[in-house]
């Protein structure tokens, strides 16, 4: 086939619905995120053969024609987080395809855009996911014949299936693929046999993971509903709306103003209220989330630890260490879907939080009671400084029993003297006299221990100061986290002048990137 045309986009519907409806226990099977509730592939299915009826009864002619009604078709039947998905890749497919041929070339482009429309639709896009699968055939997508184009798309999406376990844990814990991951590779795979006249029966590549006890009362809801009448100015603020009440928040879009709406919440009325407020909800649909009861119990240690922290730099060094980590721009708290995200993406029965400043503590514990959290356990370990994390991480054992553990971190984290470095902002009285804007202050556990004007020179001498303040009551490790801000090499100065006057302390230094200090140091 040289290009797709309105009669190829016909087929690759019926084919994805034919896929679909044969791999629909498999996948309803491997349903495990981001809830194990064994309906993923009951609603890719249902949104596709809304789409695929889409396009009966109406004169098509072309292929842009073809995909705006299918996209429509399956915004208005999308069901499930996958199904929303899966009506946006289409919609996208639908926005880039303006010619009444799709040619190799135009594919490219198109699987680009929805790619694009795809992930923006989702509110807090996760890597392992059918977003994941999508971008890795999006591209691999190259060239100019449309037969390899879509064969590059199939076999790309098909080899980013089998990472989604290494990606999301709770998919490593029950040994599955993505469930909507695995739904958007037989979509691909109906184009390429649609394309290549090589269709044959999809293969059953999956096992069963996680059951659901049907007996279990719900512990939150999933609401949807289509919006019309609503602003484009106004989703924004709708999305963060949504995503105060709960995880898994989707609004997308059809092309003509009007949207589907995906959230997992425990308050069913805030949900609907939030599009009463923006335009006109309806077909509304509000079904129950059931805790998953696993099959097994989690090979290894059923808990984990995960740390909320400011700095790119700190958050990438944590995560070479195998944390998970959320790092939260200065000055801003991170959304209850980003909390949420952070507990429910861990495949475990018990989570510590180690929170990096008292504003990020605050989300923490706020977070910790949420009713989305479900039967999980989550305890929150306050820290002021991100050198308490790295102090409490440090003496972390997962060998340990939970509680002892935990009372092992907290202790190591309370036990760590914190001192910083920061440029101040504006004219302030301190205890040691009066700051001027531009000017160094330093801090011992919250308290100004020092003001200097700023220079290289004076930072590192005032950096000494603050250390000795730290030392003068005892002290055999030294950490300092290196600001975004912070001259090269300030770390190995600092490194140089400890060793001459304070042998006996271990010294170690990482660049921090946080924005707020110049300088955080730990002593322990």
């Amino acid at each position: 086939m040289r290009a797709l045309d309105e009669a190829a986009i016909v087929a690759w519907a019926s084919a994805c619905v034919h896929s679909l409806e044969v791999l629909r226990p498999a996948i309803n099977g491997i349903n495990v995120y981001p809830v194990a509730d064994s309906d993923t592939g009951s609603n890719l299915l249902h949104t596709m053969t809304g789409a695929r009826d889409a396009l009966a009864g109406g004169e098509l002619t072309g292929a842009g024609q073809a995909l705006g009604l299918l996209a429509k078709g399956a915004v208005r039947s999308a069901r499930g987080n996958s199904g929303v998905i899966l009506s946006q890749v289409l919609r996208g497919l639908a926005e880039s395809a303006s010619t009444p041929e799709l040619t190799g070339t135009d594919l490219v482009k198109a699987l680009a855009h929805a790619d694009r429309v795809a992930t923006e639709s989702v509110a807090r896009p996760v890597a392992g996911t059918m977003l994941t699968v999508l971008h890795a055939a999006a591209t691999a997508a190259t060239g100019e014949s449309l037969r390899d184009v879509v064969t590059a798309a199939a076999k790309a999406a098909s080899a980013a299936l089998e990472q989604t376990p290494q990606q999301l844990p709770v998919l490593a814990s029950a040994g599955v693929v993505d469930a909507g991951a695995r739904g958007l590779v037989a979509v691909l795979d109906a184009l390429a046999g649609v394309v290549t006249g090589t269709s044959t029966e999809p293969v059953h590549s999956c096992e069963a993971g996680t059951q659901v006890a049907t007996t279990v009362p719900p512990y939150a809801w999933e609401v949807m509903y289509l919006l019309e009448d609503v602003t484009e100015r106004d989703l924004p603020r709708f999305r963060r709306v949504l995503s105060e009440l709960g995880d898994s928040v989707t609004v997308a879009g059809d092309g003509s103003g009007s949207y589907a709406v995906h959230v997992h919440c425990a308050d069913i009325g805030a949900a609907i209220e939030a599009g009463l407020d923006l335009g006109r909800p309806h077909r509304i649909r509000v079904e129950p989330l059931i805790t998953p009861t696993p099959l097994e119990p989690p090979a290894g240690p059923d808990r984990t630890v995960v740390a909320l922290v400011r700095g790119d730099d700190i958050a990438d060094l944590l995560h070479e260490e195998g944390v998970a980590v959320l790092a939260v721009p200065q000055g801003t708290k991170p959304s209850v879907e980003e909390m949420l995200g952070l507990v429910t993406d861990r495949a475990v029965a018990h989570i510590t939080i180690l929170a990096g400043d008292p504003q990020l503590t605050e989300a923490a514990d706020d977070t910790a009671g949420h009713v989305m959290i479900g039967d999980r356990e989550v305890v929150v370990i306050p820290c002021a400084s991100p050198v308490q994390v790295l102090a409490a991480l440090a003496v972390h054992d997962p060998a340990r029993r939970v509680n002892d553990d935990v009372v092992a971190m907290a202790e190591a984290a309370a036990a760590t003297r914190r001192g910083e470095l920061v440029v101040a902002g504006e004219e302030s009285i301190t205890w040691v006299g009066l700051a001027h804007a531009g000017d160094l202050i330093g801090f011992v556990d919250g308290e100004v221990v020092l003001v200097e004007s700023l220079s290289d020179e004076n930072l590192v001498a005032a950096a000494m100061t603050v250390l000795h303040r730290m030392l003068a009551v005892g002290g055999e490790l030294v950490t300092v986290l290196t600001g975004a801000a912070a001259p090269e090499g300030l770390g190995g100065e600092l490194a140089d002048r400890l060793r001459e006057e304070r042998p006996e302390v271990e010294f170690v230094s990482y660049p921090g990137g946080q924005t707020e200090a110049v300088l955080l140091i730990g002593v322990e």
